[in-house]
């Protein structure tokens, strides 16, 4: 069966998109059981829980303050690597605990893990 130029065309467009996606890693790429060993490194479990407040909110409800804003990674990284002052759950202040690794794949990692709760 022969198809004309345009009908190859399109079809191999179609092609190297779906190969493109195929091959481009999803947002929930992130290693779990890395992200939960650097948490329990750093007792961030002191504070959070995936689904329950504890001294800090959930993860659940982290991520849901982050969700679908464009810089929500990027300021829940900020939150664990510059000491900042955090608003716990009885309503005081205090600055949050600094994530001890400046690897910028782990604390990715780490983030995306928090903010796929």
């Amino acid at each position: 069966m022969s198809h004309s130029p345009r009908a190859r065309s399109l079809l191999s467009t179609l092609l190297a998109c779906a190969t493109l996606a195929l091959a481009t890693p999803t947002a929930t790429a992130f290693d779990e059981a890395a992200a939960k060993a650097l948490a329990k490194q750093n007792d961030c479990f002191k504070c959070h829980a995936v689904d329950k407040t504890k001294k800090g909110p959930s993860y659940q409800k982290i991520a849901a303050k982050y969700k679908g804003k464009p810089d929500g990674e990027e300021k829940a990284i900020k939150n664990i690597t510059m000491g900042q002052k955090v608003k716990l759950e009885d309503g005081t202040e205090e600055d949050h605990k600094i994530i001890d690794t400046k690897d910028p794949k782990e604390l990715k990692n780490l983030v995306q893990w928090i903010l796929a709760q």
